[in-house]
């Protein structure tokens, strides 16, 4: 198969989930789903078949990158050429996946790429970021006000960019992520550490190190994007329990691979264009050497 993509549902309202689904189904190519639900009961089950989905019922709720590793083992197994991360409360239109497809396709030496993200209203989702360092996270959270003042909210999302070109960026949104098989073989899905929260940060930048990872703003999908740890006292602490497993795994303050991946990003930005011919090929060059590396 070509593509494949799942959805991790917690509880979420079995008419939110049938929109997603249905934007998946709804796709010009064919796609195999997977509906994977952490609820305490199987009330979903129906909606997945509905749409032809693959169910799978998950009821010790392993977590978000635990649950999309499942989905993503079996479509692997099953020799999907391109996997898709999909959030319960996303919707996108029929073009979106083929439109991913051939821009990945045409280029070799991306291993991941998210679309424009709006909200319901139409506005952007400033979801492009650079990788973070503990002061991103604490103050973009318990200080808005200073962090956004000070400057680096806009640098943190890239908004220089204007989001009005192809761009690679060191952090994508797990909402939406279009990833290429090999590559997912060779990094091996989600980190199962993280519970929930920085398991798509975590990602991209593990994917970066063999390959691109890319904004492409000629498709848009649609997330209510509800930012729960931002109302619940019990999603606070498993964000906070994430960022202090991410820093421990990649570095507190010393983190010279965050600069430099960072410090790129931002220079491409600054030219206002994507990576020249030297550059992609070195990546592609990397990936190659990375997938040639896991085949021998």
């Amino acid at each position: 198969m070509q593509i494949s993509c799942a959805i991790v549902s917690y509880h979420n309202p079995p008419e939110q989930i049938a929109e997603v689904l249905r934007s998946a189904a709804s796709s010009a190519m064919d796609v195999a789903i997977y509906l994977v639900d952490n609820s305490s009961d199987d009330t979903l089950a129906e909606v997945a078949r509905r749409f032809g989905a693959r169910y799978i019922h998950r009821p010790d709720n392993p977590g978000f990158g635990a649950a999309h590793n499942l989905a993503m083992r079996e479509a692997l197994s099953q020799g999907t050429r391109y996997h898709a991360v999909l959030n319960p409360d996303i919707s996108f239109g029929p073009e979106v996946l083929p439109a991913l497809h051939a821009y990945m396709e045409a280029h070799q030496d991306i291993g991941l790429i998210m679309p424009d993200i709006r909200y319901p209203d139409g506005s952007r989702q400033h979801l492009c970021k650079l990788l973070p360092t503990p002061a991103d996270l604490w103050v973009r959270r318990f200080l808005p006000g200073l962090y956004k003042a000070s400057g680096r909210l806009d640098t943190y999302e890239m908004r220089g960019s204007g989001y009005d070109g192809i761009m690679d960026v060191p952090a994508l949104s797990g909402c939406f992520m279009f990833l290429r098989a090999p590559v997912l073989e060779r990094v091996g899905g989600f980190d199962e550490r993280f519970f929930m929260y920085l398991e798509d940060v975590d990602l991209s930048r593990r994917i970066g190190r063999v390959a691109r990872t890319v904004f492409y703003p000629k498709v848009s999908i649609v997330h209510a994007y509800q930012k729960g740890s931002y109302k619940n006292s019990a999603l606070l602490k498993r964000h906070i329990r994430s960022a202090v497993q991410y820093f421990s795994k990649w570095g507190w303050i010393f983190d010279a691979e965050r600069h430099a991946v960072n410090r790129r990003a931002l220079r491409q930005m600054t030219r206002g264009q994507a990576p020249d011919e030297e550059q992609a090929a070195a990546s592609a060059a990397s990936a190659s050497d990375s997938l040639a590396d896991r085949k021998s």
